[in-house]
This record gives structure tokens, C-alpha cells and sequence, in this order.
């Protein structure tokens, strides 16, 4: 036997939440939470340096690299495209080059088999 009474009639429960509240919650807690989510996207985005800036990071690794006596790649160079990076190679190992032992072409043709060259 329990000492409860029983409900008196035409009383609505004291703990029942008002439906228009609740979904009235529910769309405030999803509104903020995409907006906090896009905010701290853009952020992200923004704060991520751009390609031009990981391939002066990539040169100057290659630079010190190559100072050092290095080989491999530098983890520098780990988001620079396949082709850009051969380019800078090639160019860090040329401007690593004496100018005596670089092989510069210094011609003039003018566009006919005459002997031009030289």
C-alpha cells in the first residue's frame, strides 16, 4: 500500500514541457551549433598558409638542405605538387651551381642554317 493520492481531475502534470517550447530549444541549440561549426571553418580556412607560401617554405628548405649536404625530400616540400617541386629542385641545384660551372648558352640565331650561332 502506498500514502499517494490520487490525481485530482482537470489537472494537467506539473513536469510536461510545452511542446512549441521544446522544439523552440531544439532549433536554437542546432541554429548556434552551425553557426559556431561555420565559424570555425572559416577560421580554419583562413588560417591555412596558401600554396605560394608552402613552396617559398619548400625553396628555403631545399636551400638549407642542400647547404647541409643534405638528400631527400624536406617535409617542407610534402604538400607541393610533384612537377612544382621538380622545378624547384632543378633550380636549387643551379643556383647551388659557381657561376663558372653553370652552363649558360649564350647564342644569337636569327632563324635560318646560315651559321648563324655563336
Amino acid at each position: 500500500m502506498t500514502n499517494d493520492l490520487p490525481p485530482m481531475p482537470n489537472t494537467p502534470p506539473a513536469h510536461a514541457p510545452k511542446p512549441a517550447a521544446k522544439k523552440r530549444r531544439n532549433l536554437i541549440v542546432a541554429a548556434v551549433t552551425v553557426i559556431a561549426l561555420a565559424i570555425g571553418g572559416a577560421v580554419y580556412w583562413i588560417s591555412r598558409p596558401s600554396y605560394d607560401e608552402i613552396v617559398k617554405g619548400c625553396t628555403k628548405a631545399l636551400a638549407a638542405q642542400q647547404k647541409a649536404g643534405g638528400k631527400g625530400k624536406p617535409s617542407a616540400c610534402d604538400d607541393v605538387k610533384e612537377d612544382d617541386y621538380d622545378a624547384l629542385v632543378l633550380s636549387s641545384v643551379i643556383d647551388g651551381m659557381s657561376k663558372k660551372d653553370r652552363d649558360l648558352l649564350d647564342y644569337y640565331d636569327n632563324g635560318s642554317i646560315d651559321g648563324s650561332l655563336g
